[in-house]
């Protein structure tokens, strides 16, 4: 059974005519093969790898949405460039305008909520920041469809990432810096098994979170950003994955730090991922009409509901709608955001062990405008 269950995935790095050569150190690359007979990344460059070229499942001919996850190198090398100086472009000015204490106005923003609004009572500000965000995220989702008509869609991604980038650094540094606080009803972090079990479903929860995000180049608005309606994996499980996978991220946290303070941020969370599952369909019900409706009969929002009653029917080669390069990415990222996590806290003491420093680069815009 093992054997059979690994075998697809074997096919996708296996050549079975001949041997690959591989790269010598200090071999002059003009005595290589070409990678299209054979050279050293054959390996992966070849049409059969599901990591290079997305391979449609069974049930291709009958979707009435988008295959979700399908990926062609070759078709979508173009455009990266501009998708890196987008990204770079932005991380900049996210640095520079609001995370860098010295010409940004996070730390201002957060004096103002902590000191001024909450009274430093930690739970008041991640209750603040819990209404807020939502508020801003949500809303400026809602409002996509009008202020398309009037800016376009690339323009309105460039005002959605500008007001929920800043908000959402905020409050994860101001999580991480306080996950602690209040009463705690219990602490997983040094129970080995507590912490194998948080780590395994945190793990899984982030390819339910991020099924549609992946065309990074409509992140980036370098490419129009859609509203898509998917259809195809992840999909086929639960209709909301982003809303399933923050109640397991959630909960693998709040496992290992069984805080007060933990325990309301990730109701907030929680609670803002359940009200865009009512939110999500009606703005898929506006965008595609009944081919939504179509997909909301076939599948369900709560995990295997669709699949245990018999509304969804699985292909039988489900697993190609799975095996594909942005889970892959998913997973390595996944992975790393693991292994960052000692940098994580280190970059949310340093935050808050520098505390406030007033004031920033648009002083003088502002000194002016008053």
């Amino acid at each position: 059974m093992r054997t059979v269950l690994l075998l697809p995935l074997a096919t996708a790095f296996v050549t079975p005519h001949r041997r690959i050569p591989a790269l010598q150190r200090g071999q002059p690359l003009d005595e290589l093969e070409a990678t299209e007979s054979g050279g050293p990344l054959a390996w992966f460059l070849r049409r059969d790898n599901p990591l290079y070229v997305s391979v449609p499942s069974s049930a291709a001919n009958s979707l009435i949405a988008e295959d979700a996850g399908v990926y062609d190198f070759e078709a979508q090398k173009e455009g990266w460039i501009n998708f890196s100086l987008a990204v770079g472009a932005i991380l900049t000015a996210l640095a520079v305008l609001w995370i860098y204490p010295a010409t940004g106005y996070s730390d201002d923003v957060l004096h103002w909520l902590e000191h001024d609004v909450c009274g430093d009572n930690s739970h008041l500000v991640t209750l603040a920041f819990g209404i807020f965000f939502p508020i801003v995220h949500s809303g400026l989702a809602s409002l996509r469809p009008l202020a398309e008509q009037v800016v376009g869609a690339r323009f309105w991604r460039v005002v959605f990432a500008s007001c929920s980038l800043p908000l959402a650094y905020s409050w994860i540094v101001y999580f991480i810096g306080h996950a602690h606080d209040g009463f705690e009803f219990w602490n997983g972090e040094p129970i080995p098994w507590v912490h194998g079990l948080a780590w395994t479903i945190n793990f899984l929860s982030f390819f339910f979170l991020y099924p549609s995000v992946f065309n990074l180049k409509e992140v980036a608005a370098v490419e129009k950003p859609k509203i898509h309606l998917w259809e195809t994996g992840i999909i086929r499980i639960t209709r909301h994955p982003q809303m399933v996978g923050q109640v397991m991220w959630s909960a693998a946290h709040l496992a290992m730090v069984g805080t007060t303070f933990t325990l309301l941020t990730m109701i907030l969370l929680v609670g803002h991922h359940v009200f865009a599952v009512w939110n999500g369909d009606r703005r898929l019900k506006d965008e595609h009409g009944e081919r939504f409706e179509l997909i909301r009969e076939r599948t369900s929002v709560v995990p295997f509901a669709a699949i245990l009653d018999g509304r969804q029917q699985l292909p039988p080669d489900y697993w190609k709608e799975l095996l594909r390069a942005p889970y892959a990415l998913i997973a390595v990222g996944t992975l790393g955001a693991y292994l960052a996590h000692p940098y994580m806290q280190a970059g949310a003491a340093l935050v808050e062990n520098t505390g406030l420093v007033k004031g920033g680069i648009l002083d003088p815009l502002f000194a002016s405008l008053g």
